[in-house]
């Protein structure tokens, strides 16, 4: 009984999936088709593109106004202290020694009940 009632659903499915599609392939016929004639596009001609025109006038993009103006060399002290860079040897010396003069655990749980 139930593979008789799903024979026919799969029937009518069919029937309407199938005029469905044959609906849109008629709705496509009214499209016109491309032609394979080339087309020649123009763009819009600016002649006054490339001729010479006032600038516009100066606007300081930080606020204010004044224009301040330096040269030359500032001495290297100014600039705060060097820091010299300590090299990677030295470091990893130092974490090995604090690594093994590091604290360590006093109590050792054993695993119970294995």
């Amino acid at each position: 009984m139930s593979y008789h009632i799903m024979k026919i659903t799969i029937i009518v499915l069919f029937i309407l999936c199938t005029g469905l599609w044959t609906g849109s392939a008629f709705g496509q016929t009214g499209v016109s088709v491309l032609s394979n004639q080339p087309q020649v596009v123009e763009s819009a001609s600016h002649p006054l593109h490339a001729e010479t025109h006032a600038m516009a006038t100066e606007t300081p993009l930080a606020g204010g106004g004044g224009y301040t103006y330096a040269q030359g060399e500032r001495p290297l002290w100014e600039f705060g202290p060097v820091s010299e860079p300590t090299p990677l040897g030295d470091v990893a010396r130092a974490y090995r020694k604090e690594k093994q003069t590091a604290k360590k655990a006093e109590i050792i749980l054993d695993k119970q009940g294995s």
